[in-house]
């Protein structure tokens, strides 16, 4: 196998340049880009032992994954992903539907030496995490889904939601998909927008601190991210059909749906129960949509056991 070889990258959204991370993890990591032929992705790697993949949400890059990332290096070869259009990846114009936007990770992970691997999705990096293991079966060997539905399998949410709390939790799909309107009213205001997001989901308004959220957004001011931040969402008809196909037939390596108490909750698990046989559910108290953030030790502590090699058979 050759393998791509690693260009390191500094600035902004880099190892090197984001505030706010644990004592030792510049020497423990290293933030690289890899040439993928028609797009370059960049990733943060460091630990040694088996691959872990980590794949993060909306409207966050791999940062989200700070608080977690030392705990499993110290088991585990760890490579939290921007994926495609995300922090200091290629923000192309298209392929953002799951099926490209996972081909893209497991062509990283083939890169990378890692034909079989671990993987944990949060947010829209759940839904890429479910793509990347439904169409990749014989690579992904443990799948941790966290706090987001998956489109086309989980029930839609109604255009009129029966409470404000759930208005202020799924407004933003119908939003997003917009073609050009959204990025014309955010524009210049995305501490607005985005800051308005996390002050919503989290398990009260501030579980996500102000300088947390200033970080994500300033990755978002970056020239071309705020147009790439909604693809993912304009791509969701072609990403329903792809899941909806993708039920014919279930997954069958153990997966753990973890849910905040707060926000999704149990609903998680009732939803990967549609398309795996083999779930086990975490629903975390105390705890909105931002788990890696909000609640890393109970998080950390549940990914260690589900990782293990003596994991129960059902938890």
């Amino acid at each position: 196998m050759t393998l791509v070889p690693a260009a390191p990258v500094t600035g902004f959204g880099t190892v090197a340049a984001v505030p706010d991370l644990p004592s030792g993890f510049g020497e423990r990591f290293r933030s690289n880009r890899y040439d993928l032929g028609d797009l370059s992705l960049h990733a943060v790697t460091g630990g040694s032992g088996p691959a872990v993949l980590l794949v993060g949400g909306w409207p966050q890059f791999w940062w989200q994954w700070r608080k977690v990332m030392l705990p499993l290096a110290e088991h585990f070869t760890v490579i939290a992903v921007d994926p495609r259009g995300v922090g200091r990846s290629d923000l192309p114009e298209t392929g953002y539907d799951s099926a490209t936007a996972a081909g893209d990770l497991a062509r990283l992970m083939t890169a990378l030496g890692h034909d079989r691997f671990r993987l944990v999705g949060h947010d829209v990096g759940m839904m890429l995490a479910y793509a990347l293991a439904a169409d990749h079966p014989s690579r992904v060997t443990r799948l941790v889904l966290a706090e987001a539905a998956l489109p086309g399998i989980s029930d839609d949410p109604s255009a009129i939601p029966p409470t404000t709390l759930a208005a202020e939790a799924t407004w933003h799909f119908m939003f997003n998909r917009l073609p050009s309107v959204n990025e014309e009213l955010v524009e210049g205001r995305e501490d607005l927008f985005y800051g308005g997001q996390f002050a919503a989901k989290g398990a009260t308004p501030d579980a996500m601190p102000s300088d947390a959220v200033a970080v994500y957004v300033e990755a978002l001011r970056r020239p071309g991210a705020l147009h790439a931040s909604f693809q993912y969402y304009r791509a969701l008809d072609v990403t329903i059909a792809q899941n909806q196909a993708r039920l014919r037939t279930p997954l069958t390596m153990p997966v753990l749906a973890v849910g905040g108490a707060a926000f999704r909750g149990a609903a998680v698990a009732r939803d990967v129960r549609r398309v795996a046989r083999d779930v086990r559910e975490l629903v975390i108290e105390g705890c909105g949509h931002y788990v890696p953030e909000e609640a890393p030790e109970v998080f950390t502590s549940a990914l260690l056991s589900f990782f293990a090699p003596t994991a129960p058979a059902r938890a």
